[in-house]
């Protein structure tokens, strides 16, 4: 046998192999659900030191909730860190991913501590976002007062992809959203997940973003959605998924929160949570807080299964809550897919009269190349169309319009670059979205999603105000080109106008490749 037929057979037995142990993982399946934990949002929280805060200012805003904007990323931390403290009932926190990194295993301990002193601690996690913290989570949910369930769980935990080639339309839909709630009253809620990159920790990739931290109806209507997605038949139970924990599990667990906690980067993020005035000035009654109408949108998470009917859709109430832009919409999204029909509504708005404005991250800021892809295919249509463009600068930094991404903190490490994670927008100066819906078919058809829209001039307005004071300093423009045929990029120095003809600080390689996956059919998956 020549060594070319032993490769062939080789890659034959191999690709084999692959089927027969995918097949299996298929029949295998996943467990059953019955039997599961029955619960609920605690409603009786109104004796809690956050009660005894909340309600009161609820009862003297009717109709309304209290909404803090959290721009910062080390004060969103340590807003969630605080809360986590000052819960006295119940803690019900839902992320798409959960990083084994500083900030993650930081705000793990957090919810450990708050579970030793009797609170209930319930927590939901995508599992496509947990790599590497299988014991972890397995010796979390070991703790008597937390209990952890996994959205859409892989079978097989050592060969995850896997389970794509036998259950792919099932695990292709995650679990996208974000929200951190304490005692049914207050809660967090925007685009930022759990790890060091969204709260500004070490020197990666800093993602500008938005959160918002929310008081009274809203957060109750969060623990309502919570309790939707808890219950459902999405959600796992990690003691049917996952290897039992450790019977040391807990003390090796207490041993890495204590490892994590003396490093140099721990260090700063707990000054900054003994330094934050948040929670201090809740219970004072000096926290800048806006009363405001809220509407929770969210996807039922039978779109988990891809059996939710379209009314019970984010998409559909989101456009019936917003209702028809009369004079503005500004829009900030990281993973901007318009999509044919996306790019005609907005093309629409605009020669109405409507001012449109999009922010999204540069081919030099994104993080997800093929994303970028679907979004350039429609670049030329929208700039022709009326829509203007900006796209964020890799070395922006935190410099970016107020109300999407945020400054640096401070106290903050630096970073060599930075990438846009915010997903808000605003219509008319008067409502604001903030939530985890990208403009993109993912978070359209697939990913369950959620927000809040806030009926409030005061932050929409804020929003506007940052397009206008701060996106030249800190994007490129797209605009047409004095030829009429094609597109330039602006950026706006103290020197003057710098003008591109291509994707501004990216090598041909990098355009080449985003220029090939383009022209591939893979736009309702981006």
């Amino acid at each position: 046998m020549t060594t070319l037929q032993r490769l062939a057979r080789a890659f034959v037995h191999g690709h084999i192999l692959i089927v027969a142990t995918s097949l299996m993982v298929g029949c295998a399946g996943l467990p059953a659900l019955e039997g599961r934990t029955e619960s609920t949002a605690i409603p009786d929280t109104a004796d809690t030191r956050i009660g005894r805060v909340v309600q009161p200012a609820v009862a003297n805003n009717p109709g309304k909730s209290g909404i803090h904007p959290l721009p910062n990323p080390v004060d969103a931390f340590a807003a969630r860190a605080l809360l986590a403290r000052a819960a006295d009932r119940s803690l019900d926190v839902q992320y798409y991913i959960w990083h084994a990194d500083t900030t993650g295993y930081l705000l793990f301990e957090e919810l450990w501590k708050a579970a030793d002193r009797g609170v209930r601690v319930r927590l939901l996690l995508d599992d496509n976002g947990v790599h590497g913290l299988d014991e972890t989570i397995a010796t979390m949910d070991a703790h008597p007062n937390i209990e952890v369930r996994l959205f859409n769980p892989f079978v097989n935990r050592s060969a995850r992809m896997l389970g794509y080639l036998t259950d792919f339309d099932r695990l292709n839909r995650r679990m996208h959203n974000k929200s951190f709630t304490a005692d049914n009253l207050a809660t967090i809620v925007g685009g930022r997940n759990v790890g060091d990159e969204y709260f500004a920790a070490g020197n990666a990739v800093v993602f500008a973003d938005l959160d918002v931290v929310a008081f009274g109806p809203a957060a109750v209507e969060v623990s309502k959605a919570f309790d939707l997605y808890w219950r459902s038949d999405s959600a796992y139970p990690v003691d049917r998924i996952l290897a039992k924990a450790k019977p040391d599990g807990a003390a090796v667990l207490e041993a890495k929160f204590a490892q994590v906690r003396e490093t140099q980067e721990a260090l700063k993020y707990q000054k900054a949570v003994l330094e934050s005035r948040l929670v201090d000035d809740l219970l004072s009654g000096r926290l800048e807080i806006d009363w405001a109408p809220t509407h929770l949108v969210y996807d039922n998470p039978n779109k988990g299964l891809g059996k939710a009917e379209a009314s019970d859709l984010l998409a559909t109430r989101l456009k019936e809550i917003l209702g028809s832009p009369q004079r503005e919409i500004d829009l900030v999204s990281p993973y901007f897919v318009p999509g044919k029909a996306g790019t005609e509504d907005f093309v629409a708005h605009a020669q109405k009269g409507v001012q449109v404005r999009v922010i999204t991250n540069s081919l030099s800021a994104t993080d997800v190349a093929a994303v970028h892809a679907g979004y350039a295919k429609r670049r030329d249509p929208l700039v022709r169309g009326g829509v203007k463009l900006y796209e964020l600068k890799a070395d922006a930094y935190a410099a970016v319009p107020e109300g999407a991404p945020a400054r640096k903190h401070s106290n903050s490490p630096g970073s060599s670059s930075a990438s846009l994670h915010a997903k808000t927008f605003s219509v008319d100066r008067s409502r604001i979205f903030v939530g985890s819906f990208n403009f993109d078919p993912r978070s359209l058809a697939l990913n369950t999603e959620m927000g809040l829209v806030i009926d409030s001039p005061k932050l929409a307005g804020a929003q506007s105000d940052g397009f206008d004071r701060e996106v030249a300093r800190t994007c490129y423009e797209v605009r047409l080109a004095k030829n009429g045929k094609d597109l330039e990029w602006v950026e706006l120095t103290p020197q003057g106008e710098v003008r591109f003809d291509t994707d501004p600080k990216t090598s041909f390689g990098k355009r080449l490749g985003v220029g090939f996956m383009s022209i591939l059919p893979i736009e309702p998956m981006l």
